[in-house]
């Protein structure tokens, strides 16, 4: 189901909301960057202590998504972007777009 505002939109918020989570990541040693909003996805990158970090994905899922859900909508998902492909998350944007428009 598509968001009920633009990327600009969520740009302001999603930040925001970014912003309350890296005191908490910054705890443990690591870092999380914003790289951009395409079709209401959130696509981020963990930095620092969190690459290569077992936890990693849960800190994304419960941690980062969970508070953009809390703070701007349920539906709203995010997604990590590896290090060395922060310059291409773009391009990873529209492999999901292709995902979301089969309505099988």
């Amino acid at each position: 189901m598509p968001l009920p505002f633009s990327d600009e939109d969520l740009l302001l918020a999603v930040e925001k909301s970014i912003e309350k989570i890296k005191p908490m990541l910054a705890l443990d040693g690591g870092d999380i960057k914003l790289l951009g909003i395409k079709n209401g996805k959130v696509f981020v990158q963990l930095g620092g202590a969190c690459v290569g970090c077992s936890a990693a994905g849960n800190t994304l899922k419960y941690g980062v998504e969970r508070q953009l859900k809390i703070d701007i909508h349920p539906d709203i998902e995010v997604i990590n972007i590896p290090p060395g492909y922060e310059d291409q998350w773009e391009d990873i944007a529209m492999q999901y777009e292709g995902e979301q428009g089969s309505n099988g």
